[in-house]
């Protein structure tokens, strides 16, 4: 039996890759390559070209190899690009999706894990925010992935297939063995860009929003190490398997840490005190969402091995340089990148 892994070829799907190979798991990758790199898919891992909502595609890899298990990560993910360009998000995030969903349902796939985000609950009213807190996105980004959760919910009900849903709170870091890591050119996650900038690929790096109502004015987030993350889908994989009920679930720390925060511990590993300007609010940027994992801790058996933000940091930055190195190797492939930043 195999696992079908969509967006296999980005950030935190080629990390989930790693973590099924070297678990022994039979592995294809569906990928668009829009923002995914083949270079970052594991060796031993198939890699198909190809879109979610192909679904001749997707039913004949369903077939051919057997899948047993869909972890679906293919979906766009800025959330300032999704109040620009809402169409596209919710065709590319829930259109898209529903077609994967009818796919796997109509060939017999039983177990189904869902990329989701924190985004769902816009403004939380309490932190940390736990799963039965209301659902309130303020971007489309949010609303896409509701969505999306709700077709899975329901679909599931109907037909039967096994699903667990993670909502991820802010993921940075990178694999502690430096396989892969956050490796697309004018990414905005912010521990990416101020490590970007600390090696002077950046000029500046801004915040936007001092503001907000929290103790320095700056966006509070919940970082969760990329490792941890995908450690979590293995363990909703296994509870699956094991006969464990649907769930909907929080994967974050527990505990946040505002931008200027951030921005003080990647000076302090780095070295270097590179340069920060202050900048407007952005539309979509709630000021502190914090995760309440309890859930996923217990249901799950998920144990966090890498709750610091110094670390998360250390492992950023050692990817950083390396892609710097891989990309110095290809003549042509390398360039400055601009100043912009997520503000949370």
């Amino acid at each position: 039996m195999t696992v079908l892994v969509t967006g296999g070829a980005g950030y935190i799907g080629s990390h989930m890759v790693l973590e099924l190979v070297d678990a022994g798991e039979r592995v294809v990758v569906l990928d668009n390559l829009s923002t995914g790199f083949r270079w970052a898919i594991a060796e031993q891992a198939s890699l198909v070209v190809g879109d979610t909502g192909d679904q001749s595609l997707v039913s004949r890899l369903i077939r051919q190899h057997r899948i047993e298990a869909i972890i679906h990560f293919a979906a766009s993910v800025v959330v300032p690009d999704s109040v620009r360009d809402p169409l596209g998000y919710y065709l590319n995030n829930t259109a898209n999706s529903r077609a994967l969903i009818e796919c796997a349902i109509s060939h017999g796939v039983q177990h189904f894990i869902f990329s989701s985000t924190a985004a769902v609950y816009g403004n939380p009213a309490e932190s940390p925010v736990s799963e039965d807190a209301p659902t309130q996105p303020i971007s489309p980004y949010g609303w896409s992935k509701l969505m999306t959760e709700i077709m899975l919910r329901d679909a599931a009900k109907a037909h039967g297939l096994n699903y667990v849903i993670l909502r991820y709170f802010n993921v940075a870091g990178a694999d502690p063995r430096c396989r892969t890591g956050q490796s697309s050119v004018g990414a905005t996650h912010l521990i990416k860009v101020a490590v970007e900038t600390a090696l002077g690929l950046r000029p500046k790096l801004e915040v936007f929003g001092l503001d907000y109502p929290t103790p320095d004015g700056s966006c509070i987030r919940d970082y969760i190490h990329v490792s941890d993350l995908t450690r979590a889908h293995s363990d909703a994989l296994r509870q699956l398997r094991s006969g464990g009920s649907s769930r909907t679930l929080n994967c974050g720390y527990g505990h946040g840490f505002s931008v200027l925060e951030v921005l003080e511990t990647v000076k302090r590993v780095s070295g270097v005190d590179f340069k920060v300007e202050d900048a407007a609010r952005r539309e979509g940027d709630p000021a502190s969402i914090i995760a309440n994992s309890q859930q996923a801790r217990t249901v799950l058996g998920w144990e966090p091995c890498y709750d610091n933000l110094a670390t998360i940091v250390t492992h950023a930055l050692a990817w950083e340089r390396d892609l710097t190195r891989r990309r110095a190797a290809r003549p042509g492939r390398s360039r400055k990148l601009g100043s912009a930043v997520r503000g949370a």
